[in-house]
């Protein structure tokens, strides 16, 4: 098991949130900008069987993380998955351009104590958890990476590579 005691964080070693911010905002953009221009055939290519079946399922699945754990960083009722528009790229990326915006500015804004307090709430998925709102943070921004590199593999097996590359290195978020 590995250890989980936290080390103190020097400059050298630290990667800030607005770096993953500028850097996750940057690769969402691309993809926005791609799949607009694509067929819309691509969002219904097949991700497997589950709850998030496709790419255009899981595109929304991403935008609506990002948007119930940014509510809940301002300590508001997690909206309804259901009730979240989704029958367009115009209607799923609308959330993500709002909530985005939002989150960064709590980023920006919050004070230190706010980012360790510790929330308590049910999810979808998992249950009931408890998470300090930096894990938060955390968890919204890997969530998305996490599942846009399910997004381009499937796309490029069904033979839509896209024409970037999505790694870190390639931001420009950061020198």
């Amino acid at each position: 098991m590995a250890d989980t005691t936290a080390a103190p964080v020097v400059a050298h070693d630290a990667l800030s949130f607005r770096e993953l911010l500028g850097w996750t905002g940057e690769e969402t953009a691309r993809w926005e900008e791609w799949l607009r221009a694509q067929d819309p055939a691509v969002l219904a290519v097949s991700l497997g069987e589950g709850k998030w079946a496709t790419v255009g399922d899981l595109v929304f699945h991403i935008c609506v993380v990002e948007r119930r754990y940014t509510e809940r960083l301002y300590d508001e009722e997690p909206s309804a998955y259901e009730g979240i528009p989704r029958s367009t790229l115009d209607e799923i990326f609308a959330v993500h351009h709002a909530t985005r915006a939002r989150l960064e500015r709590w980023v920006a804004a919050a004070p230190p104590e706010e980012w360790e307090k510790v929330l308590t709430f049910e999810t979808i998925t998992a249950g009931t958890l408890r998470s300090s709102k930096r894990k938060i943070v955390a968890h919204v921004l890997m969530h998305g990476v996490r599942h846009w590199a399910q997004i381009s593999t499937a796309l490029r097996q069904a033979g839509h590579p896209q024409p970037w590359m999505h790694d870190l290195i390639m931001t420009t978020a950061m020198p």
